[in-house]
């Protein structure tokens, strides 16, 4: 390949990134590294000043102007570091989250727009296409836990959740599509009817593609909040993605008002149990079973939200929950 495709092709994506902000109704009115450094705070609730400019390759100075202007216009607030006194924390206020929030629904709103113009047959090629130059050119980087992000649903992500534990739990542990069926039921009832104040799910997400997920819904027959479906990608795991998700998973649920978290499992997701453990989840009952064409011994654990009023802070599969 010539370095002169390379600058064509750099010459044609700089024209389309254009074309998404045509008019800048897209950032208006931050500038595209002020948006940059707010969806950041967004997606790391708590940073350090210096591991923002790290991670966005910025000036100290001009990160130092864009945060001063921000506190001006009370959208973040700084403080000490929780893990250095040299070093100063920057948090999002309500103001700041709202901003991200509106900058975020414009850029999904601009690339929805674009996609619109690609026929549907050929969006799977174009992403693959995207895939593989963020794959030969950033190979030599190595993934760190802050670039994982954890987010709501996009449309597809749902069908994801169905088809990555299907083919993940048939290739580690041969479950048959039994296992398949009863998630595709799980998120199929999640779908159609579930209350957003009471029932999340969150997707993590690495270099712009989800690697794993966790849903909180409501028990029916205890008024539990229920933790099902925790997963994570093989070549993500090490980055403490399952840790984060339950942990994400359990602040919310006391935020909501549960009094506990009940999940149910399998012995053989070893990993996922010791996450269940460090966040405080105990053992109740276990109960041999053959289900998904193989002899297994199912487990319910239980988190009592009053007994941890802190809760604890990677990683396998957690099974159905």
């Amino acid at each position: 390949m010539a370095v002169q495709d390379i600058r064509s092709f750099n010459r044609f994506y700089t024209n389309v990134i254009g074309a998404l902000d045509y008019g800048r109704r897209l950032y208006a009115p931050y500038t595209l590294t002020e948006s940059r450094v707010l969806y950041e705070l967004a997606h790391a609730p708590r940073t350090d000043a210096a591991d923002l400019r790290a991670q966005l390759h910025l000036d100290a100075g001009y990160l130092t102007r864009i945060l001063n202007k921000f506190e001006e216009d009370g959208l973040v607030e700084r403080g000490p570091s929780e893990t250095d006194p040299r070093r100063r924390s920057v948090t999002l206020t309500t103001p700041g989250r709202e901003a991200a929030a509106l900058l975020d629904e414009r850029a999904r709103q601009a690339v929805g727009e674009m996609l619109d113009t690609v026929r549907a047959e050929d969006r799977p090629r174009l992403a693959e296409a995207m895939r593989t130059v963020r794959t030969i050119l950033g190979e030599s980087r190595v993934p760190r836990p802050e670039d994982v992000v954890l987010r709501e649903p996009a449309p597809g992500d749902l069908g994801w959740i169905v088809q990555r534990n299907a083919v993940l739990y048939a290739a580690e542990y041969g479950w048959n599509a039994d296992y398949e069926g009863l998630v595709a039921r799980i998120v199929a009832d999640y779908a159609e009817d579930h209350d957003p104040r009471l029932e999340r799910t969150w997707i993590a997400e690495l270099d712009g593609r989800p690697v794993g997920c966790v849903m909180c819904v409501r028990d029916d027959a205890s008024g539990a909040a229920r933790l099902r479906l925790l997963l994570v990608e093989p070549d993500a795991r090490g980055l403490g993605i399952g840790d984060r998700l339950v942990g994400t998973l359990v602040g919310f649920a006391r935020d909501a008002g549960y009094r506990e978290v009940v999940l149910w499992t399998n012995d053989v997701l070893a990993a996922a149990r010791r996450i269940y453990r460090r966040h405080g989840f105990v053992l109740v009952a276990e109960k041999p079973h053959h289900s998904f064409g193989r002899d297994l011994v199912g487990q319910d654990w239980r988190l009592d939200l009053h007994a941890t009023p802190g809760g604890r802070r990677g990683v396998a599969g957690g099974g159905a929950g």
